[in-house]
C-alpha cells in the first residue's frame, strides 16, 4: 500500500494575525472582507511567499493600458 506524506496543517491563526493587524503592529492592515475575498494566492503574494516573478515594465504598461484607472479615465491624469 503506498502513502502520501501528510500535508502540515495550514496556520490560520498566524495567517490572519498578520493579515489583520495593524501595519504598526507589523501586518498589512486588511479588513476582514479584505482577507476572506483574497485568493490564496494573493495571500500568498501579500505575504512575500508568491513563487511568481515580478512583472517586466512592459507587461506593466501593456496592463495599464489595458486597464487604466476610472480616475484617469475621467479626468484624463495618469498621474492619479
Amino acid at each position: 500500500m503506498r502513502t502520501t506524506p501528510a500535508r502540515p496543517a495550514f496556520d490560520w491563526d498566524a495567517v490572519m494575525r498578520v493579515c489583520l493587524s495593524s501595519p504598526a503592529a507589523g501586518g498589512l492592515g486588511w479588513t476582514p472582507e479584505a482577507f476572506w475575498r483574497a485568493t490564496p494566492r494573493e495571500v500568498a503574494m501579500a505575504l512575500g511567499r508568491g513563487d511568481a516573478p515580478a512583472l517586466a515594465r512592459a507587461t506593466l504598461e501593456t496592463l495599464l493600458a489595458r486597464y487604466p484607472d476610472a480616475r484617469a479615465r475621467r479626468t484624463g491624469d495618469d498621474d492619479a
